[in-house]
């Protein structure tokens, strides 16, 4: 099988560490069991060859905003440092343009600049780091600017944990809230990321109703995914699941091989693993 497209992949580098532009305290770290050697983050010349033993082709990275940056905890990785990665890797990196709502039209120039100009392929939104559910009307103007752009937007759904004491967010996205958005906006593609556990049931019943609507397993190792999203992936759902890592949240190797264990159809693992994201971001194949 072609490469595999990791859709949710996090800058996690000794230098975005060292600045506070990952939103992980020490407390989640090991809630998460990483290794101690790597808590002080991984340069992507040492990621890479961890890409290319799971077998990752490519992997979408995330300039983050973590909701309204004038607030304590607030955060971002600009999308100028996520640019020149992609810029330096072209074939393993495509870049995604985080969104802050309170930015006004300044945060809708940058998003198509990020497109336009960046050559980035989607947008990324914290619902809980805004502390608004994905159907809040701050966010419709830039649902609005992913269909002029024809890009997809993906978000985190279901609950979050306490990624830092430093501020403690609400889980305001269910997955249920993205309904009214996909009738709003038909032509805009959706991706509810996380698997909207514990709501698992309700992210499955989204993408069944909704043809723009779509989900990623990633953020859990595929071994503790929910039996009925597995179902899901490997059946009627085969073209609407993808697979992203969360990384550095799960290890792409893990990912990969613990996907393998899954027992999936191979057209299934197919369009999981590859096909789907190049069809949902309009990736070069």
């Amino acid at each position: 099988m072609p490469g595999v497209i990791d859709i949710v992949c996090n800058l996690f580098t000794p230098d975005t560490v060292s600045k506070g532009q990952t939103g992980l305290d020490d407390e989640f770290k090991a809630q998460i069991r990483m290794p101690e050697d790597m808590r002080g983050g991984i340069s992507i010349e040492d990621y890479l060859p961890k890409m290319d033993a799971a077998g990752i082709e490519r992997s979408l990275l995330i300039a983050v905003r973590a909701g309204d940056i004038r607030m304590q905890g607030g955060f971002e990785i600009p999308y100028a440092d996520v640019h020149a990665i992609c810029e330096q890797y072209p074939d393993r990196f495509s870049g995604l343009a985080g969104v802050d709502p309170f930015r006004g039209m300044q945060g809708l120039r940058d998003l198509e600049e990020a497109v336009k100009e960046y050559g980035f392929v989607g947008a990324h939104l914290y619902p809980h780091w805004c502390g608004l559910a994905p159907d809040a009307a701050q966010y419709y103007p830039y649902y609005a600017k992913c269909c002029e752009l024809d890009i997809p937007i993906m978000m985190q759904v279901g609950h979050n944990l306490i990624y830092s004491r430093e501020r403690r967010l609400p889980s305001v996205a269910r997955p249920i809230t993205l309904d009214q958005v996909a009738i709003d906006f038909p032509e805009l593609r959706l991706i509810g990321i996380h698997i909207g556990i514990p709501w698992t049931d309700e992210m499955i019943s989204m993408c069944w109703k909704h043809e723009n609507i779509y989900t990623a397993g990633d953020a859990y190792a595929p071994k503790y995914w929910p039996e009925p999203y597995v179902h899901y992936a490997n059946s009627y759902g085969k073209h609407k699941v993808m697979f992203g890592t969360d990384w550095p949240v799960i290890d792409p190797g893990r990912a990969v091989k613990e996907v393998d264990e899954l027992g999936l159809k191979e057209d299934s693992k197919k369009m999981l693993m590859r096909e789907n994201a190049l069809r949902v971001f309009n990736l070069p194949g």
